[in-house]
């Protein structure tokens, strides 16, 4: 394949998603000789459009992405369905400064992320149509077993291999999946006129949330959209999705009616029945360790999914910091700290997003009309957000110095 293979620099990554392809990216700026085995013949980037934090962007803007016209940024503001405004989620003007990014959201197409990604692989790093079947940890080595029955020894394995991840079951055990209540209906569309530039707007009805946020596809201006609602695995999908999405955003405040209008459902329209796991402690066994949704994931109510992929492989390399894979001193030593920096923040954030998921789609009706009247009446979900979500994500900010192009 052209690329080198050296004993105590082999990794061997399984799933080329955006969590794979930023660990790849990362380690071979250490250094490291990076394979990623991918069960398709090529990578495939699903979904609609995404939300990427301020120091997912960092990290991107270090592996050489462009950003100058990579998304747009978002004021991002909660109302309930008929426009009341319940809060504005605050930027950080120190946070900005450090990074040279303004905002804290920004939105792009999932596969635009994916194409900046993809294009800073080496070519021969990305190994097709090789499902992995099971590994074998040896102790001074590990050896992936793939389904086209080639075999393929590394120093250290990385399972980035989904919510479903071959990897961590054979790590961990069964990973216990459980449907995390709630269905996301996940749309983009083209520029339309009539929403001011840079904002964003999530929005709660009794029982659903509709919103939406400017994004960047291709350079090109458009929204990101979805709705969210209850759901169970029995629960029928509906046989005429956009007449059932259009009846109800019809029953919210502009611009929430206008976007099934604007939108091609049959190519831009992503239904997402949402999977979490119960939190695990640890992230690594031996020579192996996993990221992204193997080992976290989380419901849209984080919006943080893609993000947290991206930060899990560059922190992983960060702690490897080109250290011989052969000693498993280095390794253990460098999983402990992966797992120091991530474990616990994660699940924090899929916690978080759960809880939120509860509280906006499983309330009985008496309780769901008191927390309307609470979030329309008083700044608690403000003070929630700025608890729950802004002042662990800024500490995190504030920690990545290295990303920094301002010193604090």
């Amino acid at each position: 394949m052209g690329l080198s293979w050296r004993a105590g620099k082999r990794v061997a990554i399984v799933g080329a998603g955006p969590g794979g392809l930023s660990a790849a990216l990362a380690l071979n700026a250490k250094g490291y000789d990076v394979r990623i085995f991918e069960r398709h013949q090529a990578p495939r980037p699903l979904g609609g459009a995404v939300l990427l934090s301020v120091p997912v962007l960092a990290i991107l803007r270090q592996y050489g992405v462009d950003l100058s016209n990579f998304g747009s940024y978002t004021v991002t503001q909660f109302r309930n369905s008929k426009g009341k405004l319940r809060a504005t989620l605050p930027f950080n003007p120190v946070v900005e400064k450090q990074f040279g990014i303004n905002g804290w959201h920004y939105g792009v197409l999932r596969s635009s992320a994916f194409a900046h990604m993809l294009k800073l692989i080496p070519e021969g790093m990305i190994v097709g149509s090789h499902g992995l079947t099971s590994y074998n940890d040896k102790g001074d080595a590990v050896i992936l077993l793939f389904e086209n029955g080639e075999t393929v020894e590394a120093d250290m394995l990385i399972g980035a291999d989904g919510v479903n991840s071959v990897v961590s079951r054979q790590a961990f055990g069964d990973a216990g999946l459980f449907h995390a209540g709630v269905r996301v209906w996940l749309a983009w569309c083209n520029h339309f006129e009539g929403i001011p530039a840079n904002v964003g707007c999530i929005s709660h009805s009794r029982t659903h949330q509709a919103s939406f946020f400017p994004m960047l596809h291709d350079g090109k201006p458009g929204f990101e959209w979805w709705v969210v609602e209850a759901s169970s695995p029995e629960a029928p999908v509906p046989s005429d999705p956009k007449a059932y999405i259009t009846d109800i955003v019809s029953k919210f405040a502009d611009p929430m009616p206008r976007f099934p209008g604007h939108t091609d459902f049959s190519t831009q329209m992503f239904r997402w029945e949402v999977y979490n796991r119960p939190s695990l402690k640890s992230w690594s066994k031996g020579r192996v360790v996993c990221l992204g949704d193997a080992v976290h994931p989380v419901s849209p109510y984080a919006a943080y999914g893609m993000g947290m992929a991206i930060e899990d492989g560059y922190f992983l390399a960060k702690y490897l910091d080109g250290g011989d894979l052969a000693d498993r001193s280095v390794l253990r030593s460098a999983f402990g700290a992966y797992e120091a920096q991530r474990v616990a923040y994660c699940n924090h954030h899929v916690e978080f997003a759960r809880k939120l998921g509860r509280v906006f789609h499983h309330l009985p009706a008496p309780l769901a009309i008191v927390r309307d009247l609470v979030y329309d009446n008083t700044k608690l979900l403000e003070k929630n957000l700025s608890k729950d979500y802004l002042k662990t994500a800024e500490e995190f900010s504030m920690a990545l110095t290295e990303l920094h192009v301002v010193a604090a």
